[in-house]
């Protein structure tokens, strides 16, 4: 896809939603850190449930620690991998009480540091909490980006490096929201919503659901 019709799509994003967020619940940089590496292979709504009644809890890496691995793992039970999940928050907390002062650091390098935070996990945290024009692929975003031709590849990086090469530098910052809400609701995996897309005439697609 060429850079002149990328620039199509992601004005009529923004034009449709001006500031999307996320779909996680969280009021601080640690919060929205715990919460993303709790949603590997998880919904946001089910994360949401989680975290409901754990960030009351503890929501800091040093109450998370004071609460403990076993009673951690007690709060996540309906999280899909909650043991390694548990594992990993709590391997992450001690990191960043040691090493960072409890504050959730704002380097690639630093957060991939932490036990169980991948280039995806780093890059939403980037570009929520630090403006970073980074773009995490997830599901959604590699299956939209494919099929409309936008940004073609084999790997969520593959896909990802196209994006950032193709995506107009003034959408960068919102790009990866967009791209999840319209793969969430509207590009699904199944019988997309091609009639009610706001990139119909601009998709690659050859088989759109008309």
């Amino acid at each position: 896809m060429d850079k002149a019709k990328s620039r199509t799509i992601f004005e009529r994003f923004a034009l449709q939603n001006k500031q999307p967020v996320t779909e996680l619940n969280y009021t601080s940089n640690f919060e929205l850190l715990a919460a993303v590496m709790l949603s590997a292979q998880m919904t946001d709504k089910g994360v949401n449930k989680a975290t409901a009644a754990l960030f009351p809890v503890a929501n800091t890496p040093q109450s998370m620690l004071d609460l403990g691995e076993e009673k951690l793992k007690n709060y996540l039970k309906n999280i899909n991998l909650y043991k390694t999940k548990a594992k990993h928050l709590i391997q992450s907390c001690e990191i960043l009480v040691k090493k960072h002062n409890s504050i959730v650091p704002d380097t690639r390098e630093e957060l991939e540091a932490l036990p169980g935070v991948g280039r995806k996990t780093a890059n939403v945290v980037l570009s929520i909490a630090f403006d970073h024009p980074a773009i995490a692929v997830d599901t959604h975003i590699f299956r939209v980006a494919n099929r409309t031709k936008l940004a073609q590849g084999k790997t969520p990086r593959q896909v990802e490096d196209k994006l950032v090469k193709i995506i107009p530098e003034l959408y960068l910052n919102h790009a990866h929201h967009w791209l999840i809400l319209h793969g969430r609701y509207v590009c699904t995996a199944r019988s997309p919503k091609c009639k009610a897309c706001i990139i119909q005439d601009l998709c690659e697609y050859e088989d759109k659901n008309l």
